[in-house]
C-alpha cells in the first residue's frame, strides 16, 4: 500500500500551524487576538476527555492486575522516582541560576512594579502546601473529580473501583469488559478531535505571539534563553541517561511522540496530550494498570519542567532586583521549593503559584517583582510543558522496567533500536 502524502502526517500539519499562527501574530496582531477561541476550544474538547480516559484506563488497568500489593509497590517506586527526579531538576535550575546569572544588571526597583497584576498568583498560595494538595484528592462527591479536572481526585475513585472491582470475581470480569468498551469509544472520541489539532495550534500561537509580542522577550532574553537552555541539558543529559540505563533511546522516543510534542508546544499546555499519551505509551509495551498510574500522577509529582523554573525564577527575581542570598538562604530556598514543587496541580498559573509560594517565606526579595516575569511567562510555558510531558513519558517507561513488566520486544519494534 502507498504511503500517503507527507502533508497529510498530523506533525507536519501541527507543525505548519505553528509557523503560520507566529507570522500572523506578529504581523497582524488584531487578527492573531481574534484567533483565541481556536485555541481555546480544542484544548476544552481534550480536557472534557482527560478525566474519563484516565478512570477508565486505570480502573481496567487495577481490576485486572488483582494483585493488590503490587499496585502498592508500584505506586511507592513511583513516587520515590518522582521525588528524586524532582530535587535533580529544582538543583539543575539553581546551578544555572548561579551560573548564568539571567537577572545581574537589571537593577530594578520593586516599588515601580504593578503589585496588582501578581495578586492572583499570590492569593493561590495558601492553597499548595503538601497537606492541603493530600486533603484535596479526596473529592466531595464521586462526579467533583470530573467535573473540576483533578487528576489526583480521578486516581483516587480510579483506584478505589478498580479494588472493589477485582474482588467481585466473574461479575467483575463483566464490569471490566464494558469498561473496556467505554474506553474505545472515548479514545475513538479523542481520534476525532486531534484532528483539529492544526487549528488548535494555529489558534492559539497566534493569539500569544500578538497578545504578548515577541519584542517583550529582548528585556528578559537571557532568563528565556537560560530556561530553555537548562531544560535540554536536563531532557538531553539526565533523562538522556535514564533511558540508556534503562536499555532504550531518548531521541527515538520523542521521534514517536513528535506529534504530541508539538501539540504541547503550539497550545502552551501539557494536558492536551494526556489521552493521546495514555494509549501511545501502552501501544510502546507498557501495561495499561502503569500507564495509567504513573502518567497521570506525573502532573502532580514529577513537573520536572516546572521545578527547574521554580528554583531559576526565585535566583532569577533576587538577582534582578539585587538582593544577595546567602548559601544558607539558598538551601532554604530549596527546601521551600522541594515543598511548593508538590502543590498547585490544577491551578491557574500553577508554576508562578508555587514561585510565590517560596517567596512568601522570603521577605528579602518582594512578592511584586512576580510582575517581571509575566511579560514572558507565556513564551516559557511552552518549555516547561515539553520538559514535563517528556518526564513523565520516560517514568513510566521507566517504572515498567523497574517492574519487568516493560514488552521490550514490542518497543523495538515500534521505535527500533537495541
Amino acid at each position: 500500500m502507498a504511503r500517503r502524502p507527507w502533508y497529510r502526517d498530523l506533525y507536519v500539519q501541527v507543525l505548519a500551524a505553528i509557523a503560520l499562527g507566529v507570522f500572523v501574530g506578529h504581523f497582524f496582531p488584531p487578527a492573531g487576538l481574534a484567533l483565541r477561541p481556536l485555541g481555546e476550544g480544542f484544548i476544552a474538547l481534550i480536557k472534557m476527555m482527560i478525566g474519563p480516559v484516565i478512570f477508565l484506563v486505570l480502573v481496567q488497568g487495577i481490576a485486572s492486575m488483582g494483585d493488590m500489593k503490587k499496585v502498592g509497590r508500584v505506586g511507592v517506586k513511583t513516587l520515590i522516582y518522582f521525588e528524586v527526579l524532582s530535587v535533580v531538576a529544582l538543583l539543575i535550575g539553581m546551578a544555572a541560576a548561579e551560573v548564568g546569572h539571567p537577572g545581574r544588571g537589571l537593577n530594578i526597583n520593586a516599588a515601580t512594579l504593578d503589585a496588582k497584576a501578581v495578586a492572583g498568583y499570590v492569593g493561590h498560595v495558601k492553597d499548595t502546601g503538601l497537606v492541603a494538595q493530600l486533603l484535596d484528592s479526596i473529592p466531595r462527591t464521586f462526579l467533583d473529580a470530573f467535573v473540576h479536572d483533578n487528576f489526583l481526585q480521578v486516581v483516587l475513585l480510579a483506584l478505589l473501583c478498580g479494588f472493589a472491582i477485582s474482588k467481585m470475581g466473574k461479575a467483575g470480569e463483566a464490569v471490566t469488559d464494558a469498561l473496556g468498551v467505554a474506553g474505545k469509544v472515548c479514545f475513538g472520541i479523542i481520534r476525532m478531535i486531534v484532528q483539529l489539532a492544526p487549528v488548535g495550534a494555529f489558534g492559539a500561537m497566534a493569539y500569544t505571539v500578538a497578545r504578548y509580542d515577541l519584542a517583550s522577550l529582548s528585556n528578559l532574553a537571557k532568563l528565556v534563553g537560560t530556561l530553555y537552555f537548562t531544560s535540554v541539558t536536563f531532557v538531553a543529559v539526565i533523562l538522556g541517561s535514564i533511558c540508556m540505563l534503562a536499555g532504550f533511546s531518548l531521541p527515538r522516543l520523542l521521534i514517536y511522540l513528535k506529534e504530541e510534542m508539538l501539540i504541547v508546544l503550539g497550545t502552551s499546555t501539557s494536558e492536551v496530550v494526556i489521552p493521546d499519551m495514555l494509549r501511545k505509551l501502552e501501544g510502546l509495551g507498557a501495561p495499561r494498570s502503569i500507564v495509567g498510574l504513573v502518567f497521570p500522577m506525573g502532573y502532580t509529582f514529577n513537573a520536572d519542567g516546572a521545578n527547574i523554573y521554580i528554583t531559576l525564577a526565585v535566583l532569577f527575581l533576587a538577582q534582578a532586583t539585587n538582593v544577595h542570598l546567602t548559601l544558607g538562604q539558598e538551601v532554604r530556598v530549596l527546601l521551600f521549593a522541594m515543598i511548593a514543587a508538590t502543590g498547585g496541580a490544577g491551578v491557574p498559573g500553577g508554576a508562578f503559584v508555587k514561585v510565590a509560594a517560596v517567596l512568601t517565606v522570603f521577605p528579602e526579595i518582594p512578592v511584586q517583582a512576580l510582575a517581571l516575569l509575566l511579560a514572558v511567562d507565556k513564551f516559557m510555558s511552552e518549555c516547561r510543558a515539553l520538559t514535563n510531558v517528556i518526564g513523565n513519558a520516560v517514568a513510566t517507561i521507566v517504572i515498567s522496567r523497574w517492574e519487568g513488566e516493560m514488552d521490550m520486544e514490542k518497543m523495538r519494534e515500534v521505535i527500533g533500536g537495541r
